[in-house]
């Protein structure tokens, strides 16, 4: 009688859900510069590494942080205003805009792959298209961004949202961000979450959130992806 043949299991490969400010582009510190600028022409004061330490937050909450940091009660209209300087000032920064190394590349490889993956970004449609455009981005990759979902990081909704757009579970998915706010959505989400320290944030931080690895950044992620269940195509 012989060895009884062991089944084979067919395990899926993982999906990816990336946040986009600070993971796949460089442009956290434009948008820390255009909050700086946004807030200076309303005649609130602020200092740069308070702005820093709240970008991957949902602007909404930005905001409400800020009042609470100030000490300052701002109306409604002076809030809409903030909001749109900042993406003013953001698009004229956008120029110096770059993907992190490796970006590209690692997207291209999950692509070659077949893993599935998305975008899902707290930043609005005009301030994201221009990074996006950046990435070269498969042709119908998912995106989504602020103005999709009801509410953003760090609210798990985002990447909800993007794992849908993929048809997966979210619990069978990593996301991959640059801040504390990325993994405390994707705890909320049910995903394994994957920190790069490109966006500023350090590791300690990255991993007291909950991130299950941390890498310096897309490049270092390539190199490893053996790490976060990629296989190599058969």
């Amino acid at each position: 009688m012989g060895t009884p043949r062991r089944p084979v299991i067919e395990v899926p490969q993982p999906a990816f859900l990336f946040d986009l400010d600070g993971t796949l582009v460089d442009s956290v510190y434009q948008h820390v510069i255009a909050w700086q600028q946004a807030l200076e022409a309303c005649g609130v004061p602020l200092s740069v590494w308070r702005i820093h330490r709240r970008i991957g937050m949902s602007g909404g909450l930005f905001l409400n942080a800020l009042q609470r940091e100030t000490g300052r009660s701002l109306d409604a209209g002076t809030l809409e205003r903030l909001s749109a300087l900042h993406a003013e000032a953001y698009l004229r920064l956008s120029g110096s805009v770059v993907p992190l190394p490796g970006a590209r590349e690692l997207l291209a490889r999950l692509q070659r792959e077949g893993v599935p993956f998305a975008v899902a970004t707290s930043g609005a449609a005009l301030t994201a298209t221009s990074a996006l455009d950046l990435l070269g981005l498969p042709a119908g990759t998912p995106v989504v961004t602020r103005d999709l979902v009801e509410r953003a990081k760090p609210d798990p909704h985002l990447f909800l949202a993007a794992a849908e757009l993929l048809g997966v579970d979210p619990r069978h998915s990593f996301v991959v961000g640059d801040s504390i706010w990325d993994l405390m959505a994707a705890q909320r989400a049910g995903a394994l979450g994957v920190g790069l320290l490109s966006g500023g944030y350090g590791r300690a931080e990255l991993a007291g959130a909950g991130a299950y690895r941390v890498y310096a950044d897309p490049a270092e992620m390539l190199e490893r992806l053996e790490e976060v269940g990629v296989r190599p195509a058969l």
